[in-house]
């Protein structure tokens, strides 16, 4: 293991106000997001719409770094590039989703545990052989009365602390991600009491892994009320709440917080991000970026609709949306953005 090596790639990602595009979905995942629009759910759709997303001019003034999934690490531009290649040429460091996904937890109803563990310090390696720099492992945890059980919570954050012991073995900057799900009708309080006893677990288990934190990046969640809540919080309530939740439970050796999109509006992510950076950046102890999907990809996927026409209108939504959250990492995010020549 290459500790400084490691700290310098953690560092380089956090960087120049620029933050990290999660474009990982399974195929499973893309294929409903294509159905929804008419796309052909094939191989080659998904194909040509991942060339879309890295041949986008001049995204790596905003990205530090991809997140692909496995299918995606080993495709090839039209013109036989492989997407590696072009991605590293950017100056765009890779990375590479390795968990398999969360199933149902056995004697768990209703809630789930992420798998993948098998076999993983092997598909590390060739990750990184292939040029991957960093990894990515998802942990799900549902909110509501009943959720989420102490079992829930201690075996995934077992998981997350075992993952990313494996990346930092092989040379892989672990994005450690528990994800406290915003569907529901919890209140921003008790997502907050949640995600509090979700990261302090989390952050235990890393310790005993014997994890080095200077050379991970934390992707939680922001604390929200569920979707379904009555009661929706302010973007300033959003941030205040998120921020110093963190302050309490995260320890300041980590070097970066990418915040997770997790089903918010384009629009709202980047106002939240905005609001956190505006209030505490002078006082955080770790930079607060993004590490969005949806919130990046959604109005470009809706431009394109997998016909080859709409390409560069769709390429010139998505560098918005990445131009959108590289100023809200400065505070300097305004609703004015949205107007622009499309």
């Amino acid at each position: 293991m290459n500790v400084q090596k490691l700290i310098e790639t953690t560092k380089i990602l956090v960087a120049d106000n620029k933050g990290l595009l999660a474009m990982d979905e399974s195929n499973p995942t893309c294929n409903k997001r294509f159905a929804k629009l008419s796309i052909p759910q094939t191989e080659e759709s998904r194909r040509a719409y991942r060339e879309l997303i890295i041949t986008t001019p001049s995204l790596n003034e905003y990205i530090s770094g991809a997140i692909l999934y496995d299918e995606t690490i080993r495709q090839h531009k039209k013109d036989g590039t492989p997407f590696v290649k072009a991605i590293t040429d950017t100056g765009i460091i890779l990375g590479i989703k390795v968990d398999i996904g969360a199933k149902e937890m056995a004697g768990h109803s209703g809630e789930k545990i992420t798998e993948g563990l098998d076999g993983l310090r092997d598909r590390l390696k060739e990750y990184f052989q292939m040029g991957a720099r960093f990894a990515k492992w998802r942990a799900v945890i549902t909110i509501d009365d009943r959720f989420p059980s102490r079992d829930c919570i201690e075996a995934n954050s077992q998981a997350l602390a075992r993952y990313a012991a494996l990346c930092q073995e092989v040379g892989l900057v672990p994005i450690v991600e528990p994800e406290v799900l915003m569907d529901g009708e919890h209140t921003i309080e008790r997502c907050y009491k949640v995600t509090e006893e979700v990261l302090h677990t989390v952050f235990n288990h890393l310790y005993t892994q014997r994890v080095i934190l200077e050379g991970i990046i934390l992707k939680p969640n922001m604390i929200l009320s569920g979707l379904n809540c009555s009661a929706q919080a302010s973007v300033d309530e959003v941030a205040n709440d998120t921020v110093n939740c963190l302050l309490r439970n995260v320890p300041a050796a980590v070097s970066g917080i990418a915040f997770l999109s997790g089903g918010q509006s384009s629009e709202l992510a980047s106002a939240r991000l905005n609001a956190m950076n505006l209030r505490f950046k002078s006082r955080s102890p770790w930079a607060l970026t993004f590490s969005f999907g949806r919130a990046i990809q959604q109005p470009a996927l809706d431009i394109w609709q997998g016909k080859e026409a709409n390409v560069a209108k769709a390429q010139q939504a998505l560098l918005h949306r990445a131009k959108c959250n590289w100023a809200a990492r400065q505070g300097e995010y305004k609703t004015a953005m949205e107007v622009y020549d499309r």
